[in-house]
């Protein structure tokens, strides 16, 4: 993002390397307020109740009209748990305990990092909302692989199902390279 002006008394910035730094950053002179850039931060999880995951059918762009796995951008003042359970009731209506941390993806070419937990259902309720045309508990073999809306999420599910297989869930950190998104 290219910032012109200092939103903390207005005048004109320049891109620069401050003293004692080492990348380029927006620079006010009058005030010597700096802006730092940072990455998002998305948080999600996967919602289980009896063996089947909670998905969410898009109905909001990007990707309107494909499948995830409930998730959105952290808010200011919740903690990445917190946040994921917001996303989840905003997406679907359903309640959820988080488990575990499961994975955090850097994907530092767009300036984001996911961090999906483990999760189950504290009840069978859910429904759709503004953000999802339907909402659907389903098996393995019913996930609609050819239309999953983020490679992060396919990524996560293929995954957990494994794990799943042997009841070992390892929480790891990978960053997804630009190919493979």
């Amino acid at each position: 993002m290219n910032i012109k002006y200092c939103p903390m008394c207005g005048s004109a910035v320049i891109h620069e390397i401050p003293e004692d730094d080492d990348r380029l950053r927006h620079v006010c002179h009058n005030c010597g307020n700096i802006q730092y850039q940072n990455p998002k931060m998305v948080v999600g999880c996967i919602p289980e109740w009896e063996g089947r995951i909670l998905f969410c059918l898009r109905d909001i762009e990007p990707q309107k009209g494909k499948w995830t796995l409930p998730a959105g951008f952290m808010e200011n003042n919740e903690t990445a748990a917190a946040g994921a359970a917001r996303e989840t009731w905003e997406e679907s209506r359903a309640r959820i305990r988080i488990v575990a941390p499961y994975r955090v993806y850097d994907l530092p070419f767009v300036n984001q990092v996911y961090f999906m937990f483990r999760a189950q259902m504290t009840e069978p309720f859910f429904q759709t909302t503004p953000e999802s045309a339907e909402v659907r508990l389903m098996r393995e073999e019913d996930v609609p692989w050819n239309e999953i809306a983020f490679p992060v999420i396919r990524e996560t599910l293929k995954s957990y199902f494994e794990d799943r297989k042997t009841g070992h869930f390892e929480f790891l950190n990978l960053e997804l390279p630009p190919e493979r998104i």
